[in-house]
């Protein structure tokens, strides 16, 4: 009988400046809210630690967007 062992998928960090940041499920969290009501992008720095809105910029820019709209449950993989 074969065992099947689920795996979060892992995904690269978003690069903002020289720091880079962790995509997990805490983030995907703040992203969606980020997304979905009216969150300044002030707040947006705040809830991740960034030092001000030009950072949670780039942030935003430079991730993918699929991130924010595929729920974190189908990262994980069946190996």
């Amino acid at each position: 009988m074969s065992e099947t062992k689920n795996k979060v998928r892992s995904i690269s960090v978003v690069k903002v400046k020289d720091r880079e940041i962790p995509i997990d499920e805490r983030l995907l969290k703040v992203l969606r809210k980020y997304v979905y009501t009216q969150m300044t992008l002030e707040e947006l720095a705040k809830e991740i630690g960034l030092n001000g809105w030009e950072e949670a910029y780039e942030f935003v820019k430079n991730a993918p967007a699929w991130l924010m709209w595929t729920p974190f449950t189908l990262w994980e993989v069946t190996e």
